[in-house]
């Protein structure tokens, strides 16, 4: 049989990169006792008031069809937000999606086709190449060099253009290594990108989860508005990644073209998810800052107790919930170094090649486990540092 070219643009870019998770769970599932480090699922609850709000308005009716753009509840809510960070927002500059993941989808199809190109910065989120190729363009790296704390560099993002380019993917607060853009980094980005005419697609679904430094966005700075989408969701910011509640923020014209793909793909999300993202959107919720708290804390605690092992680097966060160690020293890459740690110490993370060439010698942590279990890891992959390290990083 006969299978669209999409099945083979995205082989291998799927489930096959979170293929340790999957085994972490089959070991769970067969009584072993696994610490589980490896997806971003927050381990605190919801606020109760947003599972109250979605069963009233299920109750009372709310789960019917929707509209293509969302219901006006989250709309305005939206445009409520966002007028705090610029004021000429309207309900035309907002479409909804189920989580951030489908806005990005619809936004790439929108923005890009065969024979285009995506810059995007390596070490990059795990489905972002996905996403790309699903469109048929092709995606270009663009170096997150350590040295630089993993932070885009107007000049490296400069030298990967290409003629083919037409979108810059940003990702800050950044998954997997929790860089945080500063306001000026993110000016000198966006001169490049007016330069050679690209849009801006900023993945912000971190911005509440920033630990110390201050949270800056192309949307903010007047000079990107007609080239900045924003996609973002209350997945991490309210502890609800399971309502699959998203969006997209854009240029008018931009929102209005999209509509008809939006509509095409789904047709409307469900009303009283809509009006419990309303909810958390206008009310006060704590949510984030207890997370944030917790978060940095328990970045703190990994990175003060892996410092010490033999061959291992970790590199504390600026937001976000992971942490990402620099495994080189111990000889393995981070591949090798993750399946060892699952297969002789029990605890699973994710090798940094899932998230890109630039961090194959890495692995990144979850910081969405209690504290003992953050102990009792350390405990453990230093061991296995300490099995694998050469000599020379023993006695360091």
């Amino acid at each position: 049989m006969r299978y669209a070219s999409i099945t083979d643009r995205l082989a291998n870019l799927g489930s096959e990169k979170w293929a340790i998770h999957a085994e972490a769970r089959r070991m769970k599932k067969d009584g072993k006792a696994i610490i589980e480090l490896t997806i971003g699922e927050p381990d605190v609850a919801p606020d109760p008031m947003l599972l109250a709000e979605a069963v009233r308005a299920m109750q009372a009716g709310r789960h019917r069809y929707s509209n293509g753009r969302g219901e006006p509840s989250v709309v305005d809510a939206l445009v409520r937000k966002y007028r705090k960070r610029r004021s000429d927002v309207t309900a035309e500059n907002v479409l909804c999606f189920p989580g951030t993941q489908t806005a990005l989808f619809a936004v790439m199809l929108g923005l890009v086709e065969a024979g285009d190109a995506v810059l995007v910065g390596d070490p990059l989120y795990a489905t972002y190449e996905g996403v790309i190729r699903s469109t048929g363009a092709e995606h270009i790296v663009v170096p997150l060099r350590p040295e630089n704390g993993f932070h885009m560099k107007a000049a490296d993002l400069e030298a990967a253009i290409t003629p083919e380019c037409r979108v810059l993917l940003l990702n800050t607060p950044h998954n997997p290594t929790g860089a945080v853009l500063t306001a000026q980094e993110i000016a000198e980005i966006g001169a490049v990108c007016r330069k050679h005419d690209l849009w801006i697609v900023c993945d912000e679904v971190y911005e509440q989860l920033v630990f110390g430094a201050t949270f800056a966005s192309p949307f903010d700075n007047p000079d990107l508005a007609e080239r900045t989408i924003v996609v973002s969701s209350i997945s991490k910011s309210h502890a609800a990644p399971g309502f699959r509640s998203g969006w997209a923020i854009g240029p008018s014209e931009f929102c209005t073209r999209l509509l008809s793909v939006s509509e095409t793909m789904l047709f409307g999300g469900q009303p009283f998810i809509a009006d419990m993202t309303a909810y958390a959107l206008d009310n006060p919720i704590t949510t984030a800052a207890t997370m944030r708290r917790i978060y940095q804390g328990r970045g703190t605690r990994f990175a003060t107790a892996l410092a010490k092992a033999p061959g291992l680097v970790p590199l504390p966060p600026e937001a976000g919930m992971f942490i990402v160690v620099d495994v080189a020293g111990t000889g393995l890459s981070g591949e090798d170094f993750a399946w060892a740690l699952l297969r002789e110490e029990l605890v699973a993370v994710m090798p940094g090649s899932s998230f890109g060439d630039a961090a194959a010698d890495y692995i990144r942590l979850s910081l969405t486990v209690p504290d003992d279990h953050i102990d009792e890891a350390c405990r453990r992959i230093a061991a296995l540092a300490a099995r694998s390290a050469s000599p020379k990083e023993r006695r360091a």
